[in-house]
């Protein structure tokens, strides 16, 4: 197995991007939770997530979401983000959360509705113009409830041409990243449902459209390391939303459920080349903190993935590969097991402390003030949260 000191280097270029609604109030469908000194605009949120990079070195840029993060001039943001050490990233379309989009959206039978869902993608292209932004990422709510609501197959048909009509728009150096989920909104059936969906959408878009593999939104029991393999092996893996689940859908820190998901998860990203100089796969949190506090919930997720990063880094790949070509069962599952085990924390906050960072994010933050801060100065206005 690899050394710590071995591995070191390869842990330099970790960046984990994250999601500026971690930041605003969040909760269930049942309630949404408020928290004092939670941000009133997106400048605020950049600030928070600010304070994550600021002490972990892990998290240099900031995923927006329109209309949430919608602002008179990115232009500015952009500037406000780079003055406090960060950099605005990925742009995240929204076609949930107006009245219009009750029956679908790129796939609407209205064509009335399909354009006004076109025209608020083709807009994201616009603010990545201004921000700098590489990736645009969709999401859609787009599905049925009961059998016989809709056609099928004229669905995929209108979610083609609508997404060929934003491919269409993008600059040489954008991407369009389709993300797809099982089920929710939806019940029935949803027009973007599994990876497989979504690649095949890719390939007809273009080799600048790439899937968004969210961990939590995944059938029990599926193995998402198996699709993570796939689609590094088919070079169409463009980014990872990260979080954690028990059920569904949770949104919860990322390895707080499973640990050891989340170490076979990253040996597959390590293994496949999408962790390295050379790899186009981004990394970034997508997670509400309905009852945590939210910025050490977000320094708490990048640490967990730091963590099983580095696990993944110490694996002896080439015991692995000897012991899997010799039929070596036991001895494969043990090379793999021996990295996993292997508890890096230590190592982790000595190198951390090695880089001038704190050797415990979590105390350091806790110990600067500023969650105080921000809860005496945060007064009046209105909290961003979900529809904010």
């Amino acid at each position: 197995m690899a050394t710590f000191d071995e591995i070191a280097p390869e842990l330099e270029r970790q960046a984990i991007e994250l999601p500026s609604w971690a930041f605003g109030n969040s909760g269930t469908r049942f309630k949404v939770f408020a928290q004092p000194g939670v941000p009133r605009d997106p400048f605020e949120k950049i600030a928070d997530a600010a304070q994550v990079h600021l002490h972990t070195g892990l998290a240099p840029s900031v995923a927006l979401h329109i209309p949430w993060d919608r602002v008179d001039d990115f232009d500015k943001l952009r500037r406000h983000a780079e003055d406090l050490g960060v950099r605005l990233g990925t742009i995240n379309t929204n076609t949930f959360q107006d009245d219009d989009y009750k029956l679908g959206s790129l796939c609407h039978v209205d064509e009335r509705v399909r354009r006004k869902a076109v025209a608020h993608m083709l807009e994201c292209v616009d603010i990545m113009d201004v921000t700098g932004s590489r990736d645009l990422k969709v999401w859609l709510p787009d599905g049925l409830n009961y059998p016989g609501q809709g056609d099928l197959r004229d669905r995929q048909d209108r979610l083609a041409d609508s997404l060929r009509q934003v491919y269409a728009r993008l600059g040489e150096h954008q991407r369009l990243v389709l993300e797809y989920k099982l089920f929710e909104p939806a019940f029935y059936a949803t027009d973007v449902p599994d990876w497989g969906t979504a690649y095949v959408s890719c390939v007809a878009l273009g080799e600048r459209a790439v899937v968004c593999l969210d961990t939590g939104h995944h059938a029990p029991s599926t193995n998402i390391e198996f699709i993570v393999m796939q689609l590094l092996r088919l070079g169409r893996l463009g980014a990872f939303d990260f979080n954690s689940r028990f059920y569904a859908d949770d949104d919860l820190v990322v390895g707080a459920a499973d640990p050891f998901q989340l170490f076979r998860i990253m040996f597959e990203v390590v293994r496949g080349g999408g962790y390295g100089e050379e790899s186009n796969v981004s990394f970034m949190l997508d997670q509400c903190h309905n009852i945590e506090a939210k910025i050490p919930g977000q320094i708490r997720s990048v640490l967990n993935v730091q963590e099983m990063t580095a696990r993944a880094l110490l694996v002896d790949r080439v015991a692995l590969r000897d012991a899997e070509r010799a039929g070596d069962v036991l001895g494969a599952n043990g090379t793999l097991m021996d990295a996993f085990y292997t508890d890096v924390r230590g190592a982790l906050a000595g190198w951390r402390a090695s880089r001038g960072l704190p050797a415990d994010p979590v105390d350091a933050y806790a110990a600067s003030g500023y969650q105080e801060r921000i809860v005496a100065d945060r007064v009046g206005g209105e909290q961003s949260g979900w529809g904010a």
